[in-house]
């Protein structure tokens, strides 16, 4: 049986006609044979726009620019403006009979999505947002909504009275659009950026937060009495109902069969599709209740418990969501654009032009209004402007409601369109431009310890991976013996990998300081995170000149390193600690995970600050136990880093220091640019030998002139390092560690501008300890003393160094293996 049909093109303000048979023995489907007909069709839709989307990426994703504009740049490319001017291009891809299933597989996609962008918000992230975080978001919906108003009125005027009607509804969507944030887009273009654990990150983070929830708030609201006709007010209190059933009732349950599960780990495929189950019931009954499906599909994502379980369904979904559905549902917004109604009916284009200029201008206002009232820089509120302005799905979702209910017409359409592209598109570029943590730091902090106030405040930037190597750093961290006059600042940075999705970019890094001084934040590994808190949250008790605060960094580890750069340069630090790639196990070091050697070796390459690396072999507390240094001085800057370090522990009663001087001869100096420094402070001219010695003459006089003398827990002594094919060096090492200690503090560089030094290093199992640090820590030397590498900071590191770092990592790393 064959009839003539007519089918809606929601990219299109017309009716297509065509044929279609339907099969009266197909009592599923009553229609032509679904599998010969429309899935060969579909596949071609989705292999154009993931082909599509893909093309853009791979050029965009070097600047930075999230994924959906990609994927709705796919669909523009199709549009009547570009490729859809060639005849038959556009009806070959997206002829009428498809559209049915091609909305159909868009919306299920669009579902999906919602639900994991539910699933990746945290209430309790919400719940204890700060009170500026508050001001910001409601400023950056208020303000857009009344500002709103006007450009309606201007955009009313412009279109000659026919774009967008003058009514509580076209107010309604126009300003909600221009209210909304995405944050699960901008918490990938934060990261992106690297400025996510970034004052300006967390802002922007913890705002978007509260705007995206509000406005799934005003979603639901809104979409009831958008309909024509029915009962919207019995519709929205139905909604409000049902939402608050899921909290109240429907979440407690699914917590306790979910939290049964993990620990049982009982869960396979057959028991997540009964959860996932659950995201049509709710999705079916909001779109029953007369609102829309998505506000179903993201209640049920809020209300599923985060954690691993979350984890295990965003790796389950979201390549498939976001690679394969979700391309096909923002392409067809790109291809409904229509670029000739912007000059059609005597339009001047550049006043189309103007205003999407102007609709991104209400989010900058509102946070410059904000950062003033808190006294923040004119660039950061410009900053988080220009970051809260990111769309998402929310404006896209609200869009395409606007143009089916005819209150959006092409020209308007358009606009909207555009302004959501240049809004999301220009973040990338501006923010890169105004916002650097180096230029805004860069003269205004002591970046090395020897340079330090002796009374000012010491800033440590510990990193740790685990809580074991947390309890390392404590120890050394106890024994720089922090006093009021010369107290300790500790900003404690746990380190995260990255994996898939990463539920730790999916929630705001807020700064909830108590009264101990710290700062606790949720994440992806809370239980080790909170073992670390607690931990230096106990030495903070002990030691009251001591402040902390805790920060999760999430990111891959070829590129944590730059986050760490940026976090250290906002906290201002003098100092950042590493641990090492090896443990101590069974009495020898092992190695935990070779990629914790990579992140070393990248941070020592253009640190912010000076930089050292703790080899642990078993520190213990000075509350229980004495602490013998040794500090072995050649010369150089890094030496003189390590030597200021010890004179710092020297001064707590629980501590001996040694400082030896090896005084080098029977080997020519390299000569030419062996170091960079200046008396300034600021790296900037190459000093020579000769220079550096005097340098070093002057630092070792300060110290036994004013530490030597001073305390009798300081001893020193020099001795004759003589080279000739280096094999001396041990030897000299094996002689000092007869007297034993419990921490060797060395130099990174201790030695490299001798030619047998350069000529070691290339041999060295691990070179980002340095040739003296690579045989204290080796396990051949024999000794159970830990270690401490110290790197000072300079401007520019020698680059020969740094080719051979990093040439030798990976081979070292595998040797190891």
């Amino acid at each position: 049986m064959t009839r003539e049909g007519n089918a809606t093109l929601n990219f299109i303000p017309e009716f297509a006609c065509y044929n279609t048979t339907f099969d009266l023995s197909n009592i599923i489907w009553r229609s032509d044979n679904v599998i010969s007909e429309r899935v060969p069709l579909l596949s071609i839709q989705i292999a154009y726009n993931i082909l599509a989307s893909s093309f853009f990426h791979h050029i965009l994703k070097q600047f930075h620019l999230p994924l959906t504009v990609a994927q709705m740049l796919g669909g523009v490319l199709l549009s009547s403006s570009f490729l859809g001017r060639i005849p038959g291009v556009f009806h070959m891809i997206y002829r009428p009979e498809g559209i049915m299933s091609v909305e159909t597989f868009a919306n299920v996609g669009i579902m999906y999505y919602v639900f994991l962008t539910g699933l990746e918000m945290n209430c309790d992230t919400i719940l204890r947002s700060s009170k500026q975080a508050v001001v910001i978001a409601v400023a950056s919906i208020l303000i857009p909504a009344l500002v709103g108003a006007g450009f309606l009125a201007l955009q009313h005027d412009l279109a000659g009275g026919s774009s967008v009607a003058l009514t509580a509804k076209g107010y309604m969507f126009w300003c909600a659009i221009l209210s909304v944030t995405s944050f699960p887009v901008l918490a990938r273009l934060l990261s992106d950026l690297k400025i996510l654990y970034t004052r300006l990150g967390k802002d922007a983070l913890t705002a978007a937060i509260l705007i995206d929830a509000f406005g799934w708030v005003l979603f639901s609201l809104f979409i009831p009495f958008s309909h024509a006709g029915g009962k919207p007010l019995l519709s929205l209190i139905c909604t409000l109902l049902f939402i608050a059933f899921c909290f109240c009732v429907v979440r407690p349950i699914l917590a306790r069969v979910v939290e049964h599960r993990m620990r049982s780990e009982s869960w396979n495929s057959s028991k997540l599709l009964d959860v996932m189950m659950g995201l049509f019931i709710c999705a079916y009954i909001t779109d029953l209740l007369g609102s829309h499906h998505v506000v179903g599909a993201f209640v049920y994502g809020l209300i599923l418990p985060s954690g691993k379980f979350a984890d295990l369904l965003l790796e389950m979904l979201d390549d498939f969501v976001t690679a394969i559905i979700v391309p096909v549902y923002f392409a067809s917004f790109g291809f409904r654009l229509n670029l000739e109604s912007l000059w059609s009916e005597n339009h001047s284009v550049l006043l189309p032009l103007f205003m999407v200029f102007l609709l991104a201008i209400p989010k900058i206002l509102s946070s410059l209004l904000v950062t003033v009232y808190y006294g923040m820089s004119s660039r950061d509120g410009v900053g988080l402007g220009l970051l809260l302005n990111t769309k998402g799905i929310m404006a896209v979702i609200l869009i395409s409601i606007a143009w089916d209910k005819s209150i959006l017409d092409p020209y308007a359409f358009t606009i909207m369109i555009l302004a959501v592209l240049f809004m999301t598109t220009v973040v990338s570029p501006f923010i890169n431009a105004i916002y650097k943590p180096k230029l805004r730091f860069k003269q205004t902090q002591q970046r090395t310890v020897q340079k330090l106030w002796c009374e000012a405040e010491l800033r440590v930037a510990a990193c740790v991976h685990n809580s074991h190597q947390a309890l390392g750093m404590i120890y050394v961290l106890e024994a720089i013996n922090a006093t009021r006059t010369s107290p300790l600042h500790v900003s404690v940075l746990h380190l995260v990998e990255l994996t898939r999705r990463g539920t730790g970019l999916l929630v705001a890094q807020i700064d909830n300081s108590n009264v101990q001084g710290g700062s606790s934040e949720q994440y992806g590994s809370q239980e080790e995170f909170e073992t670390i808190y607690n931990a230096f949250n106990e030495f903070v008790e002990v030691y009251k000149a001591v402040r902390f605060d805790t920060s999760g960094i999430v990111a891959t580890y070829e590129t944590i390193h730059q986050d760490i750069y940026n976090v250290t340069e906002e906290k201002r630090a003098n100092l950042i600690l590493l641990p090492f790639h090896k443990e101590l196990s069974s009495g020898e070091l092992e190695t935990t995970k070779t990629a914790f050697c990579d992140i070393n070796q990248n941070v020592l390459q253009a640190p912010p600050c000076s930089v050292g690396i703790l080899v642990n072999r078993g520190l213990r507390s000075l509350s229980t136990a004495t602490m013998s240094i040794i500090v072995i001085f050649i010369g150089g800057p890094d030496d003189r880093e390590a030597l200021s370090i010890a004179w710092r522990m020297a001064s707590h009663s629980a501590t001996k220091l040694h400082v030896v001087r090896l005084l080098v001869s029977g080997t020519e100096v390299a000569e030419g640019k062996a170091f960079q420094n200046d008396s300034s402070g600021v790296l900037s001219t190459e000093m020579d030998s000769v220079m550096q010695k005097e340098l070093d003459d002057e630092h070792i006089f300060h110290f036994r002139h004013k530490g030597l003398h001073n305390s009798d827990a300081i001893t020193y002594s020099e001795s004759e390092l003589r080279l000739e094919t280096g094999e001396e060096i041990p030897l000299v090492l094996h002689e000092i560690d007869q007297k034993g200690c419990d921490l060797y503090i060395l130099g990174q560089g201790s030695g490299n501008n001798y030619t047998v030094f350069k000529r070691l290093l290339e041999w060295c199992d691990s070179p980002e300890l340095g040739v003296m640090g690579d045989i204290v820590a080796s396990a051949s030397f024999g000794t159970n003393s830990s270690l401490l590498v110290v790197q000072q900071y300079t401007m520019e590191r020698k680059s020969k160094l740094h080719c051979s770092r990093k040439h030798h990592t990976s081979k070292v790393c595998d040797e190891i293996l």
